[in-house]
């Protein structure tokens, strides 16, 4: 891998104040080739990037997760090393960052914060909430990536191509993570310095109401990757609900000879719904199992394919994705045309 094979990107939105450090600290790296995706900024944070060398787009939309999803459409470089431009990370560790994917070992790379953060970067509020979302990707999905929440990440563009992305705010390293479980992405996580925010510049996450849109997003992408916990859960809090007013319409009959016909039926409904719930999530992790199995040997067949016919297309729809075997590239993935001076 050389530098110029790696695009750093970077979004942004009113982040005049630190852009210019964060490009200037990637060039000194050695990486040139810096993209800066703005959400329509009205501080001159365009001008700054320019100023210092960055290659600037302006997004259509806006949010953080969709500057993302629009900037891949135009970047060819085989490896894209992402960072937020407020000047939190360090592009010193950019070389860290890069090590899993030149080593091979690693599709997709995320610094965790946690390991080497300066006193007063986080609030203990965001602190909490960060750790808590940890815990429960943790606990939904089976796989401990530390720091799911950083904007730090590396990462091959075979990899991320095959990624389902439709988050447009704050929910994409959220969905990043979730991606890489569901598609068996080979992940690595590796330590990061994390500074605080530097005074003139102000945040733009809120950390209750983007906190709770990370927690729901979070549960709701369980429908394809867990789809146990996502259905059983409900159907188990129905059950314990119906369940326990059941009992109270039973200890009232049966104590003071009152009847609760109506809390009855209620109860009756809520149990047979979280039942089929129930059923319904069993039912449906099998057959993600069985997707997944009947994938696995699918990738293990492309891959003696890929082994016995050596001068088949290094561009083909399949892709190594990791030792075991070959991953299916995503469908329908459109890269914009641009001019040759235009592309990242």
């Amino acid at each position: 891998m050389t530098d110029s094979q790696v695009c750093v990107l970077v979004p942004t939105y009113q982040e005049a104040e630190t852009i210019g450090e964060v490009v200037d600290g990637f060039t000194e790296q050695g990486f040139d080739n810096v993209l800066v995706v703005d959400g329509n900024s009205t501080d001159g944070t365009q001008d700054v990037a320019r100023e210092h060398g960055a290659r600037v787009i302006e997004q259509s939309g806006t949010g953080k997760g969709q500057a993302v999803r629009e900037a891949l459409q135009y970047i060819t470089a085989p490896y894209v090393l992402m960072i937020d431009g407020d000047a939190t990370y360090d592009p010193r560790d950019a070389e860290r960052m890069l090590e899993p994917l030149l080593e091979g070992y690693a599709d997709h790379v995320i610094g965790d914060r946690f390991a080497e953060m300066d006193d007063g970067a986080m609030t203990w509020l965001n602190g909490f909430g960060n750790r808590l979302i940890n815990t429960v990707f943790e606990v939904v999905h089976g796989r401990d990536f530390a720091d799911i929440l950083s904007g730090y990440r590396a990462f091959t563009m075979d990899s991320v191509r095959r990624f389902e992305l439709t988050a447009d705010g704050f929910t994409i390293e959220t969905e990043l993570a979730v991606e890489c479980v569901k598609h068996r992405v080979p992940t690595a996580v590796v330590p990061v310095r994390y500074h605080a925010r530097p005074d003139e510049s102000d945040t733009n996450l809120n950390p209750l109401s983007d906190g709770g849109r990370i927690i729901f997003a979070l549960y709701a992408l369980t429908k394809t990757n867990n789809p146990l916990f996502y259905f059983g859960s409900v159907g188990l809090l129905l059950v314990l609900f119906g369940g326990a007013m059941a009992g109270y319409v039973g200890f009232e009959w049966f104590t003071q000879r009152i009847s609760h016909e109506v809390l009855a039926i209620v109860a009756g409904i809520a149990i047979l719904l979280g039942t089929q719930l129930l059923a319904f999530g069993f039912l449906s992790d099998m057959i993600v199992a069985v997707n997944r199995e009947q994938t696995r040997r699918l990738e293990e067949l492309t891959d003696r394919l890929e082994v016995e016919s050596p001068s088949s297309p290094t561009d083909s729809a399949v892709r190594r994705t990791d030792g075991a075997g070959v991953g299916e590239a995503a469908e329908g993935y459109e890269r914009r045309p641009l001019e040759r001076d235009e592309r990242a």
